[in-house]
């Protein structure tokens, strides 16, 4: 029997790989799991050229184009289309990789040697807003880039809005208290991200903590 609930609407996904036969495969392979391929394009260009009016909620970019590789195609699609969710899809499976593509931007982080599973599953938790990375490397990810001048000249209102953040506050309750729009306090912790290099609460709370921003 249906449970008469409403069915939650295909996610919808755009992929970039230069590979046709992998885009194959995993079009074949998220189709079959309810997942809507919205669009494809084999390089960084192609990509944004169409994105914008596939609209996609998640994009999934190989980390080695032609042309434009994927942490410069993360960060220009961070400014193209800022409300998808990004995930670096990869034949490499080393820190130095997942480090520098989560600095670009990107919420998750799978390795082509993975079944194909764990990319499902990275889409439908960075879709609903979580993140998804390599067990075992949140160290990595936790600590800001090293070749970076402390606080990176962070404005006052970011400050602001990390204080927030480290103690608790969602992106919502940071726009409430500071009179803001959600989208503007979204800004806020993406610029935090760039500048600190660190992408997670957890880690953005361990460097307000050790600058003496608050007392957690």
């Amino acid at each position: 029997m249906s449970s008469g609930g409403p069915r939650r609407p295909d996610i919808k996904v755009f992929l970039v790989d230069d590979h046709p036969i992998v885009r194959e495969g995993v079009r074949s392979y998220l189709t079959n799991h309810s997942i809507s391929v919205v669009g494809e394009a084999s390089d960084a260009k192609e990509c944004l050229r169409k994105v914008k009016k596939a609209a996609p909620e998640v994009i999934v970019l190989d980390v080695n184009l032609p042309n434009i590789d994927g942490g410069e195609l993360a960060r220009r699609l961070r400014l193209l289309v800022p409300k998808a969710r990004l995930i670096a899809f990869s034949i490499h499976s080393s820190e130095e990789y997942v480090v520098k593509m989560a600095r670009c931007g990107v919420q998750g982080y799978v390795t082509k040697s993975q079944p194909a599973g764990e990319l499902l599953e990275a889409i439908k938790q960075v879709a609903a807003g979580g993140l998804h990375f390599p067990a075992g490397m949140s160290d990595a990810l936790l600590s800001p880039a090293s070749e970076r001048p402390a606080d990176a000249a962070l404005t006052s209102r970011e400050i602001e809005v990390l204080v927030l953040l480290a103690e608790g506050s969602s992106n919502k309750g940071v726009a409430v208290k500071l009179g803001i729009s959600v989208r503007t306090a979204e800004t806020h912790r993406e610029n935090l991200a760039r500048k600190l290099g660190i992408v997670t609460v957890a880690g953005l709370t361990k460097y307000a903590i050790s600058r003496g921003l608050t007392v957690l």
